[in-house]
């Protein structure tokens, strides 16, 4: 393997609640892959459930959590035991030798101490294959532990094939939703007479000897549909075979940007950052026995035709993984879109925040990025588009039955021209977001031959002038009388704010960079406010939040000023400079930036890596590229920081 080698999975897992190195998980998975796996180290921790220090480990975990802020849905917990054997995964725990494990994209290995047993696992889709070898001849069990939700199991002897049923999720919408889990074993290595269910709620398979293998499908269907999975994706492949072939696919993912260093730590940095990029938005769609896709459909627990995708959350993601696809992943990028216009066809409203149904749990509709990114490369058809653009229109003039769909405060900003700060909270950042959002509407609408809708949404996205305050030089709220507030402070976080200050947050204009300068007096100036904003401590007040929230920490200890490299606002900040004319200071930002806020290891990001999108921001920057303004067909270039790289094959100028 010539990259899937310098892969480091556990990038960025040293984190807790109060401090991000990226809140990732090890995952052993495929390329956007359905069922994807990892080491539980601490389930009491609930989200951080891994810790890569810890020199212990409770099992083997499905998981689909995209963030710890979001929680873990769809999970079951599978630890090898003998001598006492537990229904619960906190007194199963077992001591691990970290050095002598191997947790990668496309293998898993850990020896469990107590129990004497090596377990493996190597990814499909929507399936693994599980092997596990224990050193002694004791009694042994492979367990399935619940950890959050009800279970249910049903043991099939005559075929040895174990299903289970997992109910509940966390924050999203998805009516009835299940999970349900195929396990088909092998049956000369399975003690049926002594496999039972305790208590309803876990099973313990019984090995007759020191060895069991075993291929364990997923899905949101149906068992019969998991089962499916097996026949499909591993049918009578080996171990090995499977294996080979997870690592043949991220190898053909992860050689699409090739690049050239001296560096090895700049090598292995880039590609697990690259990695990342390709573990999400996740495939949530199935293939039935003929051959057609299909998925649950969370707005009423249906089966529907089509592809699905989740884990994503546009707030963070558009700023730097969809126009990263443009370049490497079109032909993804069109399926996804498909998805999430699939998510409006059925449910009313074009997704923000999707785990298995909408949460919402971030403001705005920056899927409206997405859409408009994707006219804007050729990756959507004009009817998908048209489509597309009428879930825009409909969340950029209606208000939605509750807050997690749509658009918070859309009817005051069709009143007022922005957010009231007295009605809604994160009112700067609603408006600008709302006015950039009118832009991609312009932009989708112009692709599709509609000039008067794009016109008049133009028009719209020019409200952001009706909060820049000259006097200060900074984005603030008004309220529904026009007035800012007294006793401004740019360094307070929250209150019109999104997980920043005035700092942050007064250059979300991507849109209209000339525009934005013309408010500061000039090009020169809006520089003058860039150097200050670099130049700045990175002094933060709670005052909005009323407590510290790990974003102010991270941007402090990384200290670039107020530059928070640790969170998606500022990630366009150096590359104002050279859409303003000073392409030589965002070389210098950017190089910075790069060499000292990542590194390939557990605390390797500036904070939370965010679904592949921080790791996006280090590939491009890296690369000398970065799409200033999502859905406009503009490159900002930068300083290259390799020796030479190809996209797809093909030398980059």
């Amino acid at each position: 393997m010539k990259y899937l080698t310098y892969v480091n999975a556990r990038m960025g897992t040293r984190s807790v609640p109060r401090r991000s190195n990226g809140n990732t998980l090890p995952l052993t998975q495929m390329p956007f892959g359905m069922a994807p796996f990892c080491l539980q180290t601490d389930g009491g921790s609930a989200p951080w459930f891994y810790q890569p220090d810890h020199e212990y480990a409770e099992g083997v975990r499905l998981t689909h959590q995209p963030c710890p802020w979001l929680g873990d849905y769809g999970t079951v917990l599978m630890t090898p035991q003998n001598d006492l054997v537990m229904n619960d995964y906190a007194p199963a725990w077992s001591g691990y030798r970290i050095g002598d494990s191997v947790q990668d994209p496309d293998y898993l290995r850990v020896t469990f101490l107590r129990s004497g047993c090596t377990f493996e696992l190597t990814p499909t889709e929507r399936c693994a294959a599980i092997r596990l070898s224990f050193d002694n001849d004791r009694a042994s069990f492979l367990s399935f532990l619940p950890v959050q939700g009800s279970y249910e199991y049903r043991y099939d002897a005559e075929n040895a094939i174990l299903y289970g049923v997992i109910s509940g999720q966390k924050t999203d919408i998805a009516v009835n939703f299940k999970t349900y889990i195929a396990v088909r074993f092998v049956p000369a290595e399975v003690d049926a007479a002594r496999t039972y269910d305790p208590n309803g709620s876990c099973m313990h398979i019984a090995l007759t000897g020191r060895t069991l293998e075993a291929r364990m499908g997923i899905s949101y269907i149906s068992g019969e549909m998991a089962l499916a999975a097996i026949d499909r994706e591993c049918g009578d492949l080996s171990f090995e075979e499977i294996r080979r072939a997870a690592a043949n696919a991220w190898e053909e993912k992860l050689s699409r940007i090739e690049i050239e260093s001296d560096d090895e730590m700049q090598m292995k940095t880039f590609y697990s950052c690259l990695y990342r990029v390709f573990s999400f938005p996740r495939k949530a769609y199935e293939i039935d026995r003929d051959g057609n896709t299909c998925h649950y459909r969370p707005a009423d627990g249906k089966v529907r035709a089509g592809v699905r995708y989740t884990d994503n959350g546009f707030w963070d993601t558009y700023r730097t993984v969809y126009p990263l696809y443009t370049l490497i992943a079109r032909d993804e990028f069109a399926e996804m879109l498909e998805g999430f216009v699939g998510d409006y066809r059925e449910c009313g409203w074009l997704p923000r925040w999707i785990t298995m149904g909408e949460c919402g749990c971030m403001p705005s509709t920056l899927i409206d990025s997405v859409i408009a990114e994707a006219a804007t490369s050729g990756i959507a058809s004009p009817a998908l588009l048209r489509e597309a653009l009428e879930g825009m229109l409909k969340h950029a003039n209606n208000p939605a039955p509750e807050g997690r769909f749509g658009r918070n405060g859309i009817v005051e900003y069709l009143k007022y021209g922005y957010v009231p700060r007295d009605m809604y909270r994160e009112s700067v950042n609603l408006t600008l977001d709302f006015a950039y959002g009118d832009w991609c509407i312009a932009t989708v609408a112009r692709a599709l031959g509609e000039e008067d809708l794009a016109e008049a949404y133009e028009l719209r996205a020019k409200n952001y002038r009706h909060l820049f305050d000259p006097e200060s030089g900074f984005m603030r709220g008004r309220d529904c009388e026009g007035r800012m507030a007294k006793n401004f402070d740019p360094c307070v976080w929250g209150g019109e704010y999104t997980e920043g200050s005035a700092w942050q947050s007064s250059f979300a204009v991507p849109h209209d960079v000339e525009g934005l300068a013309a408010l500061y007096g000039g090009r020169d100036k809006l520089i003058e406010k860039l150097d200050a904003l670099f130049a700045e401590k990175p002094h933060y007040r709670v005052l909005g939040y009323g407590t510290e929230i790990h974003e102010m920490t991270e941007m402090a200890l990384v200290d670039f000023g107020q530059m928070a490299i640790s969170n998606q606002p500022s990630f366009h900040l150096p590359f104002m400079y050279a859409a303003l004319g000073c392409p030589e200071k965002t070389d210098y930002w950017t190089e910075k930036l790069v060499r000292e806020a990542f590194a390939p290891t557990e605390d390797g990001y500036p904070g939370d890596e965010d679904n592949g999108t921080t790791s996006a921001w280090y590939v491009l920057a890296t690369l000398g590229l970065y799409r200033l303004c999502p859905g406009k067909d503009e490159w900002i270039r930068s300083k290259r920081l390799v020796k030479s790289a190809k996209l797809l094959g093909r030398e980059m100028e």
